[in-house]
């Protein structure tokens, strides 16, 4: 497969999953790497030369190795970044700053959608089922026996339990990938996922958000307040959920665990948005042909941030070691540090 090209429907699903974001301290009200101790911030010196003012860091600049590839997901685990697309995983351990590939053992024909993690794995969601790496991505192996459906759209961890989403609905694992069995919501095309605490909260294609508090035994209708039926992209920060339309709509924001929710503008323009990134500071939306927006009062009021983005159609983000990284549809992995979202 391409990697300029994604096949349909199913590239522009998005795993949806809490983000981890390490390696930094804050200083002035924002997050910076504090993993080294260099010159100060917006100066270059040698030996005794007086600083000089260093190249603005405030946009967005190319990954390493991944210009014109397909990106459909992104991940931070510790000191490294993740990306997924149709190529497969790829890894950096600078920050995104360069990316190399990571997927040997991994679905090798079709895209990475997705990604989870615990303490001791590394999980991929793939075309091709769920696969598994104790060794930070070097190698994988499929974990997907009892799923009877192996395309897949994103996934997420909710307390000791794992979760898949595709097609055919739900799939629930309870021992590390080990074994899966179905969870519910049988045929129903689910294409995101994300969990507060243990309730698990999904977007499917055409039917809605649906919530599960008891491990996907039962789910109901959770969709006071939506003006859209198809939803790829959701994100849990603290206890608020964020959910991301389809075409036309916006952004939409539940604070009461999802009995309802209020559709966001604020600077937010019409799209389809398609990726989420969070932290304590900041909710980060990527737009399908829209490219980025911000916020820093939790999605009341939010701002552009497309500075050298060459590719504006974002599927996935994350917030890793100081930087923000975005996973686009043919441009690729771009980044820009936290310090830009001013």
């Amino acid at each position: 497969m391409s990697g300029s090209s994604i096949p349909a429907p199913w590239s522009t699903s998005r795993r949806a999953t809490r983000r981890l974001l390490a390696c930094y301290a804050m200083t002035a009200g924002l997050w910076v790497a504090a993993c080294s101790n260099p010159a100060p911030t917006g100066t270059t010196t040698t030996g005794n030369t007086p600083p000089t003012p260093s190249p603005t860091t405030d946009a967005w600049t190319l990954g390493g190795g991944t210009a014109s590839l397909n990106m459909q997901s992104a991940w931070s685990r510790g000191t490294v970044t993740y990306a997924g697309g149709a190529t497969g995983v790829y890894r950096s351990d600078d920050a995104g700053a360069s990316f190399r590939p990571s997927n040997t053992g991994n679905d090798p024909v079709g895209p990475t959608r997705g990604f989870a993690d615990d303490a001791t794995y590394l999980y991929t969601a793939t075309s091709q089922g769920v696969f598994r790496s104790s060794d930070a991505g070097a190698t994988w192996t499929a974990r997907s026996s009892g799923m009877t459906e192996l395309r897949t759209s994103g996934m997420v961890k909710a307390g000791t339990r794992l979760y898949v989403v595709g097609p055919s609905g739900v799939f629930r694992s309870d021992n590390q990938g080990d074994s899966w069995a179905p969870a519910g919501l049988v045929g129903v095309d689910v294409r995101c996922i994300a969990a507060l605490g243990d309730v698990v909260y999904v977007g499917t294609l055409g039917s809605g958000v649906m919530k599960s508090p008891d491990g996907g035994a039962t789910w109901v209708a959770s969709n006071v307040g939506l003006s859209a039926t198809t939803f790829r992209a959701i994100e849990a920060k603290g206890t608020t959920l964020f959910l991301g339309g389809e075409i036309g709509t916006s952004v939409f924001r539940s604070t009461n665990g999802g009995t309802s929710w209020t559709p966001l503008a604020g600077g937010l323009p019409p799209s389809s948005y398609r990726g989420f990134a969070s932290n304590a500071l900041f909710i980060v939306a990527g737009a399908f042909g829209g490219g980025v927006f911000y916020s820093k009062d939790n999605g009341d009021s939010w701002a552009e941030l497309n500075t050298g983005l060459a590719d504006k159609t974002v599927f996935d983000l994350v917030i890793s070691n100081g930087f923000l990284v975005a996973a686009t549809n043919t441009g690729g992995i771009y980044r820009i540090p936290v310090t830009a979202l001013k």
